[in-house]
This record gives structure tokens, sequence and C-alpha cells, in this order.
């Protein structure tokens, strides 16, 4: 998550806000489409979910093909944070009826 979050922080460049509440917790945030832009670009990840956070926040799930994945924070005024990311992402099909 450090070395995304410092790459987001690259790529953003001046727009992005970095919060650290210890040296190993890193949020990267700015304007949600750079964002984004920076998801396709540089790990080709695209939307894969979408959930209502509190009121007026979107939460985000992106994915790769290759197993990356980001999990994006949107506020109502359009200022989007990464707040979790990882590798060997999988998705997971529930069948009707059975208890996963």
């Amino acid at each position: 998550m450090i070395h995304r979050s410092i790459a987001l922080l690259s790529a953003l460049g001046s727009s992005v806000v970095a919060l650290a509440s210890d040296a190993s917790a890193q949020t990267s945030c700015g304007p949600r489409e750079q964002l984004v832009k920076v998801l396709a670009d540089q790990y080709k990840e695209d939307p894969v979910g979408i959930g209502l956070a509190q009121p007026g926040q979107v939460l985000e799930v992106f994915a790769s093909q290759g197993g990356s994945w980001s999990m994006v924070m949107t506020m109502p005024d359009g200022k989007a944070c990464l707040i979790a990311a990882g590798d060997n992402w999988e998705m997971v099909t529930k069948i009707k009826g059975s208890p996963i």
C-alpha cells in the first residue's frame, strides 16, 4: 500500500493531499477523475464494485486482470482517497442457495 500511495502521490502531483497518522499508514487523495485515471493507466484497474458508505460517500473497488486491486472512497465534494490496495484479487460469484 505504501508503494502504491507514493506512486499515486507522484502521479497526481500538486492536487494531492497526503495524510499520514504514522509511517506505515499513508492515504493518497485527489480529484476522483485523476485517481481513476492513474489506476487505469498505471495499474490497469477498472471498477468491479460500488456501494454507498456514509451519506454522500461512495466506496469503489477497482481490480486488474493481473490481480491488483484498490479501494477508493469518494466524498461529496469529488475528492477521492485510496483507502486500501493489494494483490491477488478474485471475483467470487455466489451461487443461489450456497452458504457463501
